[in-house]
């Protein structure tokens, strides 16, 4: 006789056969069968206080491990918590999978509990969204998940699961698993030989050309194939994730060479606002482009960004990580002069002005960012696979700018705030060991506090350290430059003892008002062994912006990041 289970157990033996150990999560009426069928599996939920924070927690463990995170949520409100957070996803380019509780299929459009369209509302921030249409094939629609969000360019994938469904018992008749091939990764297009020739005959050509990779080019095993192909053609790669783009602090002088580029080879990166549309000032009228990527409409976006222009030489559909292994390969048989463009461009993105290393702030405070930084890189020095996380408007990009660690986290192209904090938890499930710090502003700290129970209640320590100095800074800094010091409004906060927020949680919490006191109360705060936040009182110094000049370089104040 055969087992009966139900739509709910499924899901769960599915997501057990991908290698899913831990279900970030909030509970909800809509999804207690599916915990309750993690019971024996024995499938950890990681619970949370907010939707969204689930769905970072997903995506940061997509972008760090490379294999999808999974969120799951409950109907109605809980689902719309989280569509914020799937964009951020979406935009990083990070593997993840959302299951979300859904009203019964058989009170559709009768005015059911939570009964929101949920699918359609999720489909423009995803990579594919749909509501399961039968229980029987619920393990089916997990596969397909699983195989959507690693497939050509890793993404988000939202599935609805409708209450009947998951209580709906089923005989087993060994049809309702997946076969193991259903959740594995499509292999991406070459690009073949006579294209592989055409765009090294363009490199070769090129006096001063840029390979330009995409967020997801700088994980797994595309980076090796990039510095591969680097090193075959003597070509400069760069890597771009930040949604300042060109004029990401990171990529440190970058946009004074990139100026002068005469042709980008775009791996997996898209021709959008980051790089100004392909345009000037940042990209001369007369450079030209040559992309591979793995989606039809990002190519097609380009060939109408740059129609009649003459400027593209291929829009080339292939993957871009086989891609660049093929053409590292091919690039080896030729002989490649080494005239010192790379070198370039190399030490552009690495210059930082001399200024900075000679920062201090008042011996009383408040602290400058570099300061504070400088203390972090230490910390982070002493570990060899330490995690970095980085959030916020003008803080989180001196910390950019200034700090580097095996393992960086961002908040990405979507320009959005408030994901450090359960960034931070995953980073620590997915490198237990490790030093994990997040730098965030206060108003990225006011948007997942509560964060600081849960990891708490699951043992997760981390050191938060937050830039505080009473505002907005980013808008702040915008209404200074833009409209002048009169007309200040809407960006003021409190300077909020966040240090003693968290201790009411059960987390260690530490005030530094003055230089002197960052180093010891980071120390301390990594030694406590639990979640910590360091809250630091700093300047309001608006984001740098690198340019080399006479003087010997500069910052000045950027663009808006945005949230």
């Amino acid at each position: 006789m055969a087992d009966t289970k139900r739509g709910a157990d499924l899901v769960v033996e599915a997501l057990s056969a991908a290698g899913v150990e831990r279900i970030f999560t909030l509970s909800g009426n809509q999804i207690m069968p599916l915990f309750d069928a993690c019971i024996e599996p024995g499938v950890e939920l990681v619970h949370v206080r907010h939707e969204a924070a689930a769905v970072h927690m997903a995506d940061c463990w997509g972008r760090l491990t490379g294999e999808p995170g999974v969120a799951l949520v409950t109907a109605g409100p809980g689902m719309a918590n989280a569509l914020s957070a799937l964009y951020v996803a979406l935009m990083a380019e990070s593997p993840m999978i959302l299951l979300s509780g859904h009203a019964p299929r058989g009170q559709a459009e009768l005015g059911a509990f939570q009964e929101m369209a949920q699918s359609e509302m999720a489909g423009p921030v995803s990579k594919a969204s749909w509501t399961s249409s039968q229980a029987s094939q619920l393990g089916h629609d997990v596969a397909r998940a699983f195989k959507l969000a690693r497939s050509g360019r890793p993404g988000p994938v939202h599935v609805s699961l409708p209450f009947d469904l998951l209580q709906a018992p089923l005989e087993d008749t060994g049809r309702l698993a997946p076969a193991p091939r259903e959740f594995e990764r499509e292999a991406g297009a070459a690009i073949g030989d006579p294209s592989n020739r055409r765009i090294l005959d363009a490199l070769e050509g090129a006096k001063r050309p840029m390979i330009v990779a995409g967020p997801a080019m700088m994980r797994g095993a595309a980076p090796e194939g990039l510095s591969s192909l680097a090193d075959s053609t003597a070509s400069p790669v760069i890597s771009m994730e930040s949604p300042r783009g060109i004029n990401d602090p990171s990529l440190g002088a970058l946009s004074e060479v990139l100026s002068e580029a005469d042709l980008l080879l775009l791996l997996g990166k898209k021709l959008d606002f980051t790089l100004q549309f392909g345009g000037p000032p940042g990209i001369s009228p007369d450079c030209r482009f040559i992309q591979v990527d793995e989606e039809e409409s990002v190519l097609q976006r380009t060939r109408r960004l740059l129609d009649g222009s003459q400027r593209l030489i291929a829009a080339q559909r292939a993957d871009p990580v086989a891609a660049a292994r093929d053409l590292a390969r091919w690039a080896a048989r030729r002989e490649w002069p080494d005239d010192g463009w790379r070198r370039r461009v190399e030490e552009a993105v690495q210059y930082r002005p001399e200024a900075w290393k000679k920062q201090k702030s008042p011996e009383d405070g408040p602290l400058h960012a570099i300061e504070v930084c400088r203390a972090v890189q230490e910390l982070l020095d002493e570990d060899e696979e330490a995690v970095l996380i980085s959030d916020g408007g003008e803080f989180g990009q001196w910390a950019q700018a200034c700090i580097s660690a095996p393992h960086r986290v961002i908040n990405g192209t979507a320009g959005s705030i408030g994901s450090a904090v359960p960034f931070a938890l995953a980073a620590r499930l997915a490198f237990p060991a490790s030093r994990i710090v997040t730098i965030l502003g206060d108003g990225t700290f006011g948007f997942h506090p509560a964060e600081f129970d849960t990891a708490v209640r699951n043992d997760l320590p981390f050191v938060a350290v937050v830039g505080n100095d009473a505002a907005w800074n980013a808008e702040f800094q915008i209404q200074l430059r833009d409209y002048g010091e009169g007309r200040l409004v809407g960006c003021e906060l409190l300077p909020s003892r966040y240090d003693r927020m968290v201790e009411a949680i059960g987390a260690y919490g530490e005030m530094v008002s003055r230089p002197s006191e960052m180093r010891p109360a980071l120390q301390r705060a990594m030694a406590s062994g639990r979640p910590a936040c360091v809250n630091v009182a700093i300047q309001r110094a608006a984001a740098p912006v690198v340019r080399r000049g006479a003087s010997g370089g500069e910052s000045a104040p950027s663009g808006h990041t945005g949230h």
